[in-house]
């Protein structure tokens, strides 16, 4: 599911800017964040309770924006104000929307 937020967040990013669909152009914009999505899995070892809110969801969210964000500079892409906040609310709401969704919805045990 986390892989899938972000490619939908660059995608739906690139649409809005009316950048070209080249392939490269998308994995261009998505490395960073994903590789951000990777470090946040490792962090917080996600695979242990991939579906907890918190601390899980929330550290694999920040971590996958603050990574993210700083690969955007070092490799020359940009990070204006506005696009962190995009990033950070789009970002909360699909990596922890499901894990929100799914907490929700399972069966509570007493």
């Amino acid at each position: 599911m986390d892989v899938c937020g972000v490619l939908v967040f660059v995608a739906i990013g690139r649409a809005s800017h009316e950048e070209a669909g080249s392939v490269a152009g998308f994995a261009g914009t998505a490395w960073p964040f994903l590789v951000g999505l990777a470090a946040g899995w490792g962090v917080v070892r996600a695979w242990r309770r991939p579906g907890g809110l918190a601390p899980v969801g929330v550290g694999v969210w920040m971590t996958t924006v603050v990574v993210g964000m700083v690969l955007r500079v070092v490799s020359g892409q940009g990070t204006a104000f506005a696009f962190v906040l995009v990033a950070l609310a789009f970002l909360a709401l699909v990596l922890l929307g499901w894990r929100a969704v799914g907490t929700r919805l399972a069966p509570q045990r007493t």
